[in-house]
């Protein structure tokens, strides 16, 4: 089984292009491949599929505790490198089928053979139920980006990570934010759900800036700064991301575990 790794700002994924549909994937896989000690080690493992009904390719993603997600920023710019690689394109415009709805998704080169920039059109969010997590925040708001999301808000780093440190994985992403550094920019710490605390989120960056939009704190373009790195957030009717996905390895696994 032919597998390849990739990250988006340290948000690392499996991927496995199986666009004749003959590998199915299943949580138990997912949960032996991704262990970071007896496995290969990733946040997630993503299917790639073959497409239908205008789709190019079809995702799933389960994450590392074999948990399906809706939906991922950093993992369908993972996947999309994958596809643009099987073609042999360091740039091509794909259409997505995910759980979360269809993506539209555009690969362009980047700064080296390894990496490529990303552009997805995210779709709407739309405001969602925030449950009491004993958070502490100044504010919190719920979201959907097609998974659910809990934004919190802080008065400054010291408090953010007071708050984030050790907090325990839910049922939904946790986004920990202050504004910051500079006008437009956001500082996040995440914890996703099926995989804890990890070094950025797509979809995170985007609830996170949809929110903060909506509390007055930042314009329609919006830099996340994530301890992984950095995504550009561009708010409107349709949210888009944008940001790298790096190719890491080519992987053969012998035999399914």
């Amino acid at each position: 089984m032919q597998l390849s790794k990739h990250h988006g700002l340290g948000n690392d994924f499996l991927v496995l292009l199986d666009l004749d549909g003959s590998t199915p994937v299943d949580a138990a896989m997912a949960r032996a491949l991704c262990d970071r000690r007896t496995g290969i080690g990733a946040d997630g493992l993503l299917w790639g599929g073959p497409g239908s009904d205008g789709a190019d390719v079809t995702m799933t993603l389960h994450n590392a505790d074999g948990s399906r997600a809706e939906m991922s920023g950093n993992g369908i710019r993972c996947l999309a490198q994958a596809v643009a690689r099987s073609r042999d394109l360091q740039s091509v415009d794909l259409e997505v089928a995910t759980d979360a709805g269809l993506r539209h998704v555009e690969v362009r080169s980047g700064a080296d053979d390894r990496t490529v920039q990303v552009r997805v059109d995210m779709g709407a969010i739309v405001e969602a139920a925030a449950p009491e997590l004993g958070l502490g925040a100044k504010d919190t708001l719920g979201a959907s980006v097609g998974n659910p999301h809990v934004v919190a808000l802080y008065p400054d780093r010291a408090a953010l990570d007071a708050a984030a440190d050790g907090f325990a994985m839910t049922d939904r992403n946790v986004e920990f934010i202050v504004p910051g550094p500079g006008d437009d920019e956001l500082t996040l710490r995440v914890v996703e759900r099926g995989a804890g605390e990890t070094q950025a989120c797509g979809t995170g960056a985007c609830a996170a800036a949809w929110a903060a939009h909506r509390w007055g704190l930042v314009g329609e373009r919006v830099t996340v700064h994530m301890p992984g790195g950095s995504a550009a957030v561009e708010l409107g009717d349709d949210v888009f991301l944008v940001g790298p996905a790096v190719l890491i390895a080519d992987i053969e696994v012998p035999a399914c575990p």
